[in-house]
């Protein structure tokens, strides 16, 4: 008997298509109502298929488990039947219900559950389970070498990188996010469960308290640097701006409709900044920290204006201001959907804590979006005084899957 954790609570109305989204026009006409945000509700499932994966759009979820693995087998075959088994476990998750049939306790008393049993009995809590290949898997093991996308770049050095090569990398790469940690754990856990013997956790990344915010019906969230993050985020409410900026149109067939999903461990100097003027976080900021409003603005959403001055013809915000060298306007109109989180990892042995953002980023060319986004905030941006990033992967995320299919199944055939 199969035991579902999400009690009586009903599949109706969990829908998160984007109205718009994918058709030629892709803008709203004048008069006309944005799409209704898709619903993360802590208790109702997020449906697991669909023209793009969920937990890119979906309105970003309270917390983020996220792990990279390597794949152990050399066998083709044995890694689509780990793929096929994986999706069949993740739309079960994903509704509500135990990985596999039986589960912990439904099973043979002798043998090992199918299931780990720490999320029996909670509901789904809008678990999203996104997957992603990394550049290592298109090597000679599988035959994928020549179906690796041109846009699936090895990200190049940054200044200022001190990256761990065991935080870093990956054949393939799971981002749980869920409304309650331990619904996010027991996917991430059961995965690897059923992987065993045919792939090997990397690194993770455990992620609490998100830092950006993905729907137009949430309140900006804030970073461990106390600043409101992400306020000009795409949204899932902008299907146009998605389009421009999310979804791949070019490349591989395999890939038309997915996303480059790019993730950096960034740790933050906490004690440092802690010791910073506000002014002076302000000024490296580029917004109050207060409101969020840009510098020379009054309200969070007021449009950064990059050419207002002050006193003696001072920029107000500064030219080597965080917000300034991110802005579409610095970049020629490069966007990138933002989909961070908090994390705290105790503290490095030294007596300061290991702390930071964990920033994943969806763009449909990481080439000519996060990549010179990134040279231009490691080369001159005043806030890497106070960041360190050790951890890094890049991997593309495939479109959503239709009725019967699996993981991959458009990469492998």
């Amino acid at each position: 008997m199969t035991i579902s954790r999400r009690g009586l609570i009903g599949l109706a109305g969990a829908g998160i298509a984007v109205a718009g989204v994918g058709t030629a026009a892709g803008v709203l006409a004048a008069g006309d109502q944005p799409a209704p945000a898709p619903r993360a509700d802590t208790a109702t499932p997020v449906p697991f298929r669909g023209d793009h994966q969920a937990g890119i759009i979906t309105p970003a979820q309270d917390r983020m488990h996220f792990v990279a693995f390597d794949v152990t087998t050399r066998d083709r075959a044995d890694l689509i039947d780990l793929l096929k088994d994986w999706t069949a476990a993740a739309e079960r998750m994903t509704a509500g219900h135990e990985a596999t049939e039986g589960g912990a306790v439904g099973g043979v008393a002798e043998a090992p559950p199918s299931d780990t049993g720490e999320a029996l009995d909670l509901p789904a809590s809008a678990l999203t389970l996104t997957i992603g290949f990394g550049p290592s898997l298109f090597d000679d093991r599988f035959g994928l070498a020549a179906r690796r996308p041109e846009a699936l770049v090895d990200l190049p050095h940054f200044p200022g990188d001190d990256l761990d090569p065991k935080r870093s990398g990956g054949d393939i790469c799971v981002q749980a996010c869920a409304n309650d940690p331990q619904v996010a754990v027991h996917a991430i856990r059961n995965l690897a469960r059923i992987g065993f013997g045919k792939v090997a956790v990397r690194w993770s990344q455990l992620g609490f308290g998100r830092t950006s915010s993905t729907s137009t019906a949430q309140a900006t969230p804030r970073n461990l640097f106390g600043f409101k993050d992400g306020t000009n985020n795409l949204k899932a409410e902008d299907p146009a701006g998605l389009q421009d900026h999310v979804w791949v149109a070019d490349g591989p067939e395999w890939m038309v409709g997915g996303s480059y999903l790019v993730a950096r461990r960034i740790r933050m100097h906490i004690e440092i900044w802690d010791r910073t003027s506000l002014r002076e976080q302000e000024e490296v900021v580029g917004r109050a920290k207060g409101t969020g409003a840009p510098l020379g603005q009054d309200a969070e959403f007021d449009a950064v204006d990059l050419h207002v001055r002050g006193a003696g013809g001072v920029p107000l915000i500064p030219e080597d201001s965080h917000i300034r060298l991110a802005s579409a306007e610095n970049l020629g109109g490069v966007r990138i959907l933002r989909r961070g989180y908090n994390f705290t990892d105790g503290s490095d042995g030294f007596g300061h804590l290991d702390a930071g953002l964990f920033f994943v980023c969806f763009n449909k060319d990481t080439r000519k979006q996060f990549v010179p986004m990134q040279t231009a905030l490691s080369g001159k941006d005043r806030m890497m005084e106070y960041l360190e990033h050790t951890g890094s992967g890049h991997f593309a995320c495939p479109p959503g899957l239709r009725p019967g299919a699996y993981w991959g199944e458009s990469l492998f055939a």
